[in-house]
């Protein structure tokens, strides 16, 4: 059954869309679906998203229920790190892809997590459930996933406030130097590869702030911080650098010591929404990528 809200403009200068989503607590993506639909209207007239409201124009929303998505739920075990009312955070292994694409629309992290929280299929009708931020196939560690539209508005919020706290560890070939610094160059699309991405001159903004955790027989253990979102930024960025990310077959090369690249995202802090309050969450290094560590250390005493 559709959901009838109204509401009346108490300040002037509001852009539309900007005002749905956040009175009718939804993406604002989802709010321009709804507005170029008409099921928005502005004084019993339809508008455009961009459209400014003025004080005592009554808005009224009407809000579908969603529909069901063509995915199905799998009984694909995850590790739950914390999970409340309104998020889960999960330790994704290494091989899991987040969220079906061309040619995979089965054993993704989306389907187990439809298992377990058949709520996600209300967030907006989309395909992707609750995904506010995303690990590569090959990368392991810590995600948060919201179930509701008000946690997924509150998370991605804090995304672009960048009040969300990353932290990464990578093994990159060679002795980086100095021990502790930031990479700032811009990533985009590769200009012949458009599968890659790459550091190019009009490029998105990107940093990354690292450490060095200590220097193994020819690589670097480092904890990197990236402050943007990019697409592939930690790989890109020390790429570009000299100091590829080991067993990375895309910006660096294959290596005999790992099937993956050695990238787990270990610390991941925000605030939760239902209280504000500031919580971070941290996972161990998985087997393979201690095993790695294990094989240089020997190697490196003998």
């Amino acid at each position: 059954m559709n959901k009838k809200l109204e509401f009346t403009v108490n300040s002037p200068g509001s852009r539309l869309d900007r005002y749905i989503a956040e009175h009718c607590q939804i993406s604002r993506a989802y709010a321009q679906q709804l507005i170029g639909e008409g099921q928005i209207t502005v004084n019993g007239n339809r508008s455009k998203a961009s459209h400014r409201l003025a004080v005592g124009d009554r808005v009224v929303a009407i809000i579908p229920p969603p529909s069901p998505i063509s995915l199905a739920p799998e009984d694909i075990p995850l590790k739950v790190v914390y999970e409340d009312s309104d998020l889960i955070v999960v330790d994704k292994p290494a091989g899991l892809l987040v969220h079906p694409a061309a040619g995979q629309r089965t054993g993704t992290l989306v389907n187990a997590l439809l298992a377990r929280c058949p709520d996600l299929q209300g967030i907006d009708g989309s395909v992707r459930p609750g995904i506010v931020h995303r690990l590569d196939k090959n990368t392991s560690g810590l995600m948060v996933v919201a179930k509701n539209d008000a946690a997924q508005m509150s998370l991605s919020r804090q995304i672009k406030q960048r009040s969300i706290t990353k932290g990464y560890l990578a093994l990159v070939a060679g002795r980086l130097s100095p021990e502790r610094g930031a990479i700032e160059a811009p990533v985009g699309r590769h200009p012949k590869d458009r599968k890659r991405m790459a550091v190019v001159s009009g490029g998105r903004e990107a940093r990354t702030q690292y450490r060095v955790i200590k220097y193994l027989n020819g690589y670097t253990l480092l904890e990197a911080m990236p402050e943007t979102g990019r697409t592939h930024q930690i790989r890109v960025h020390f790429s570009a650098i000299g100091h590829p990310v080991l067993g990375d077959p895309v910006y660096g090369k294959k290596s005999p010591l790992l099937g993956r690249q050695f990238l787990h995202a270990h610390r991941l802090g925000f605030r939760l929404p239902s209280t504000g309050e500031f919580v971070e969450f941290r996972a161990e290094l998985p087997p393979d990528l201690e095993e790695v560590l294990a094989h240089l250390t020997t190697e490196a005493t003998r």
